[in-house]
């Protein structure tokens, strides 16, 4: 049997990972698309500051809600994960392009994020239920490169946003939404069904708790949740502690755009690494190591605003950024290892839709907690979810 596995691995054509990993890139482009030109925004529809954390938030939600759908009528593992991708990827673009309409109100544009955020649900995670589906060893490696490209497709509007800086603030979200049409259209023509799925015929309205009677799963599951309520909050808010950097040390004059994507672009070396490191020292072990240094950086942040030196912030900065996405593949790959086959495309959504929910519950706790207290002391709570998130992997299991 494992002969036989190995032998459809080797038989996988090479250039299907690159393709996976590109899509992945363009389409999740969207995701912080709004952010990359939210100065724009509240500029051209006079809104508030403080929608920040609403407009990243309403993304969180609709994935969540996308999620939850996609995983109680087990969309990935009963129909064509490829179509169901390219479908997502069509509809995610046509509401991001949504937001050059003038003339919106908030509420509209919230739907709009939403909305995007619904049909990312049908692009990140199907995408991993693609590489389980081709990469049945290995996997850990393979998710590493593919959340390393979600990372900088995530970071990639912040790039965009400095390169366009003298173009109209449109252009930046005419461009995700071709990169998630491109992304769609080559997954639906060049990566078919992989030789390890496993196709479900019918809808299970009991398979998510069956997951959760597994304790391996949940220890994987809740490691993961760990470390969601940190992620999320940490990209949403660097370009701002970029500016209350530069606000404490105005001769710095750091480049907000450049430097978020510098920030958060470099988690996807961090997603590559940790691929790597996990085929030699265990994906648990190096889940654990990885999320006990992201914890870290949380209770070391408030002294990182006061280093007198642009320099060092940026690199505490950097390091942090690929250490609090570097554990997601692991986890991702630890969820698929203690999950029945037949199951995995459920499993690895509804793990998902219960992350992005914690997701919201951060970034807003770090937006409420800014409006009274230093916003250099308030990054030390992200380090309750990895701290959480140790405690369920020694007390939970996982096998790698």
């Amino acid at each position: 049997m494992i002969h036989a596995q190995q032998s459809l691995t080797e038989r996988i054509p090479k250039k299907i990972l690159p393709l996976i990993i590109i899509s992945q890139f363009c389409c999740t482009s969207l995701w912080f698309a709004g952010n990359g030109v939210m100065d724009e925004l509240i500029r051209v529809y006079n809104l508030d500051p403080s929608v920040l954390s609403f407009l990243t938030s309403s993304v969180q939600f609709g994935f969540i809600i996308g999620t939850f759908v996609f995983a109680l009528f087990t969309i990935a593992d009963r129909y064509s994960p490829s179509k169901v991708f390219m479908i997502s990827a069509v509809l995610a673009a046509i509401f991001n392009l949504g937001i050059v309409l003038k003339g919106q109100s908030l509420t509209v544009l919230l739907l709009l994020r939403f909305s995007t955020g619904f049909f990312l649900a049908g692009i990140y995670p199907v995408g991993m239920k693609i590489a389980a589906d081709y990469y049945n060893t290995g996997l850990g490696k393979a998710l590493g490169l593919l959340v390393g490209a979600l990372v900088l497709g995530t970071a990639f509007p912040h790039l965009l946003s400095n390169i366009t800086q003298h173009l109209p603030w449109e252009t930046v979200i005419y461009a995700t939404s071709l990169l998630s049409l491109f992304g769609g259209l080559i997954i639906l023509i060049f990566v078919p069904n992989g030789p390890f799925r496993k196709h479900s015929t019918k809808i299970d309205l009991t398979a998510l708790t069956k997951l959760f009677k597994n304790q391996d799963f949940k220890g994987a599951a809740y490691g993961y949740f760990g470390h969601m309520w940190e992620l999320y909050a940490f990209w949403a808010f660097t370009p701002i502690m970029i500016k209350t950097y530069n606000g404490l040390h105005p001769e710095a004059h750091l480049d907000i755009a450049l430097y978020s994507f510098l920030i958060i672009g470099m988690g996807s070396l961090g997603c590559i690494i940790s691929g790597w490191l996990s085929g030699s020292k265990g994906l648990k072990p190096s889940a654990f190591f990885i999320l006990l240094v992201s914890a870290v950086c949380c209770v070391l942040s408030p002294l990182s605003f006061y280093v007198n030196s642009s320099l060092l912030f940026i690199l505490f900065m950097v390091v942090w950024g690929m250490f609090v996405v570097a554990d997601s593949p692991l986890f991702s790959t630890l969820v698929a290892n203690n999950t029945a086959s037949h199951a995995k495309g459920s499993a690895l959504t509804i793990v998902n839709c219960i992350g992005y929910a914690i997701t919201i519950v951060s970034i807003q706790t770090l937006g409420f907690l800014q409006t009274f207290i230093n916003p250099t002391y308030v990054y030390v709570t992200l380090a309750i979810g990895p701290i959480l998130g140790l405690i369920a992997l020694r007390t939970k299991g996982a096998k790698a």
